[in-house]
């Protein structure tokens, strides 16, 4: 079984949105009962509480049910998950300075490393290649990051 936690500030965002989505991929895929999927904060603030009330709307109207409560990292969470993924560069730093010992580092990984297409701003860029959101646009980015 595969154990992956996603792992943003507070839990009430986005790690339990990863949470969520990544539980109903695999789910769809038939596949549920290979991974456990769970998701926590770097802080302990919002432990015990449901995901923010917006970001449960915006879920549910694309068919996601965010039902995690918050609660913090814990030191047992690096040696029983496989990939701890945190959702910004602050949380890769906390999650190592909260790892037992680097061993446990090369479980960190950004959620970033899973992006199989980039978006980026450029002037530069193909107009063929680009979408204009809301007056400000967006370019693909060519080059495609591998999956991890």
């Amino acid at each position: 079984m595969k154990k992956i936690l996603f792992v943003c500030l507070g839990n009430i965002c986005r790690s339990s949105s990863a949470e969520g989505v990544m539980k109903h991929l695999v789910e769809e895929a038939g596949r549920a009962d290979e991974f456990l999927i769970d998701s926590a904060g770097i802080l302990s603030y919002h432990q015990g509480e449901l995901p923010d009330s917006r970001m449960r709307a915006h879920a549910a109207r694309r068919g996601y049910n965010l039902t995690h409560l918050s609660r913090p990292v814990r030191t047992e969470d690096f040696y029983n998950f496989d990939l701890i993924i945190g959702m910004d560069d602050r949380n890769i730093d906390d999650l190592k300075d909260r790892a037992p010992s680097t061993a446990e580092w090369s479980k960190i990984h950004r959620m970033t490393e899973y992006c199989t297409c980039l978006l980026y701003t450029s002037d530069a860029a193909d107009e063929e290649d680009s979408v204009n959101l809301g007056g400000r646009r967006i370019y693909k980015k060519k080059k495609k990051i591998e999956n991890a």
